[in-house]
């Protein structure tokens, strides 16, 4: 099955498992999603991630991240889609929640957060806000 947008479907399938306090959840992986999930582990939202390949199929496994019992992503939602893309450049970056959250950007020089794409003076499309 082909997805339309799979970088969607990820945060659809982050945001479900926390809501439900799964302790892992199980995506289709490549390398700019393992490149997400590494965002997230840097910036302390998920335990870790894992490659693991299920019969014959690459599959990325996140272990979610919980602070008594309530999941440490509060608010993950997309925002550049197919069929919109959302691009700022770095004087333009927006801050989540006053600074409290993190957007993740794909620039010219990899996938970073709003943070260190401020701190590389780049700017980007920005993927998704994390809070």
């Amino acid at each position: 099955m082909s997805l339309s947008d799979p970088i969607g479907d990820m945060i659809a399938r982050i945001k479900n498992a926390s809501l439900r306090n799964y302790k892992k959840v199980e995506i289709p992986s490549s390398k700019f999603k393992t490149k997400i999930a590494d965002v997230l582990k840097n910036e302390g939202y998920i335990i870790d991630y894992k490659i693991d390949s299920i019969n014959g199929k690459d599959s990325l496994l996140i272990d979610l991240k919980y602070n008594s019992g309530n999941p440490v992503i509060n608010s993950i939602q997309r925002v550049s889609k197919p069929g919109r893309r959302v691009y700022s450049s770095v004087s333009e970056l927006p801050r989540v929640f006053n600074g409290l959250g993190v957007s993740i950007l794909s620039t010219s020089k990899g996938v970073m957060s709003d943070v260190n794409a401020r701190e590389a003076n780049v700017g980007g499309e920005i993927l998704c806000k994390v809070f």
